[in-house]
């Protein structure tokens, strides 16, 4: 008996001891917790409060305090369960009850907020705080009954007029701003709608169909990889979302496809641009937006690998989506590749005329001004039959060949011969100036390097330079008359 009597004394000491234990580090939970919110590090404050709370599950003043933090981040579905909670356990904490009101009526729940604004006033008449937020409620009500209303109506400048109003005391009602976000998608007011369906998703923590509509809405406007992180939030809340999911296997194709695009164009694999460029229009055949990244990246593609009329086309794809001053000086720049000169001037005068000190457009057009002047007098590239992509030993092939050709000692003297001096010399001029790199790069920019007018010209004999290259014999007379 007397074993039995010392081991429950015993017992009784290490319960006592167990839980004196325990509310030290309550308490030093609590502290910690007070001084981390004091410092503004909110979540290791809120981990201390759970700590707390854990130890002592039926201490309304550690709930109140959690509450509190949760408000502080923002986590207003949290912070009520915890004033719920207060005053479960303590129903005359009038200033729990007071923070409940005014969260309740943040979120536009004015029925329970004006229930709990009247019970705080029923102890405090006088309390300043209450008596604000009960003369709010009623023009508020009024507001969201009259914006749902209009919403019903269509009439979406009114809606988003007056949901500007009501959210200066509801900003914490998800449903206003998907209101809201509605009337501005509907008005084409798309980065604001963006901004209140994104709120929408901070407010409700599992806002899978919110995710679901900012991913829509960011496609639609073509910001393909802001889309694809939206969506991949739905499905991690909800991995087998029926919207989300096939929305998701879409959008990360088409992301896939324009990243291998910008990847190529960067590294100047242009028929690699092309083809993952043509992929996305194949696979995007609706979205305008989308088919503009596409057709903008197929534009500056086709130009980098010398395929001009494919470039004027898919440039003017890209145009007829989105006037861009870029765009138009990446279809002049083709338009100079086909030598369409006028055409050219003009998409650089239509570049200026959305971006007058675009400087792009301003060194374009002179170019082009240039190149039409010149392709009124000598074209080199055109004497010699080459392309302006020719190399320098296509050019020298071609000018072996018309030289050999248009020889003067190859003509009998009159016309004929003089026609063939002139031809030489302009034969001879071109091979000149297309075979050094420094006159080719001031011919390509529209000066011509051998123009007497240019003051830069330094004569040259034509006949020497087929003599030089060739090693000919041949001996002839100039007939100038």
């Amino acid at each position: 008996m007397f074993q039995y009597w010392l081991f429950l004394v015993i017992l009784e000491l290490s319960l006592d001891a167990a839980l004196s234990v325990s509310q030290a580090e309550i308490d030093r939970h609590l502290e910690l917790g007070r001084e981390f919110l004091a410092r503004g590090q909110l979540q290791d404050a809120l981990s201390h409060y759970h700590a707390a709370v854990e130890g002592d599950p039926n201490n309304y003043l550690t709930y109140y305090k959690r509450g509190t933090v949760y408000l502080a981040l923002g986590k207003a579905k949290f912070a009520l369960l915890d004033l719920d909670k207060v005053l479960e356990l303590k129903p005359d904490f009038h200033a729990a009850r007071l923070q409940r009101g005014s969260v309740l009526l943040k979120q536009a729940d004015l029925d329970q907020a004006e229930i709990d604004f009247h019970n705080v006033l029923a102890f405090d008449p006088s309390n300043e705080d209450a008596l604000n937020a009960l003369y709010r409620i009623a023009p508020v009500r009024e507001d969201i009954e009259m914006a749902e209303m209009l919403m019903q109506r269509g009439e979406y400048a009114s809606v988003v007029h007056l949901i500007n109003r009501i959210v200066e005391v509801c900003p914490w009602a998800p449903h206003l701003r998907e209101w809201r976000a509605e009337s501005h998608a509907a008005l084409g007011d798309h980065m604001s709608a963006i901004s209140d369906i994104r709120s929408t998703t901070k407010l409700l923590a599992d806002n899978t169909q919110g995710y679901y509509k900012l991913s829509s809405l960011l496609y639609r406007l073509g910001q393909v990889e802001e889309s694809l992180k939206e969506i991949r939030e739905c499905l991690r809340l909800d991995p087998e979302h029926k919207e989300c999911f096939p929305h998701y296997k879409k959008v990360k194709k088409i992301a896939k496809f324009l990243a291998d695009a910008d990847a190529s164009a960067e590294s100047k694999d242009y028929d690699g641009c092309v083809e993952a460029s043509n992929r996305v229009l194949k696979n995007e055949p609706n979205n305008q937006n989308v088919r503009f990244l596409a057709t903008q990246l197929l534009c500056r593609c086709y130009l980098g690998n010398g395929d001009s009329s494919h470039a004027i086309a898919s440039c003017g794809d890209a145009l007829n989506i989105q006037r861009d001053p870029s765009l138009f000086c990446y279809r002049a720049d083709a338009y100079i590749a086909a030598e369409q000169y006028d055409d050219a001037i003009r998409d650089f005068k239509e570049a200026l005329e959305i971006d007058a000190n675009f400087q792009r457009a301003k060194d374009g057009l002179q170019k082009a001004q240039r190149l039409q002047k010149q392709s009124e007098s000598r074209d080199y590239y055109k004497i010699l039959s080459v392309p302006r992509t020719a190399s320098k030993k296509e050019i020298v092939k071609a000018y072996r060949k018309a030289a050999q050709k248009w020889h003067p000692d190859n003509f009998q003297e009159g016309e004929e011969k003089k026609r063939a001096e002139k031809k030489f010399i302009d034969i001879a001029a071109a091979k000149e100036v297309l075979t050094d790199p420094q006159k080719r790069a001031k011919f390509d920019q529209g000066e011509d390097p051998l123009d007497p007018e240019s003051g830069k010209h330094q004569g040259f004999n034509p006949f020497q330079e087929f003599h030089h290259f060739h090693g000919s014999p041949f001996q002839f007379k100039f007939h100038f008359n």
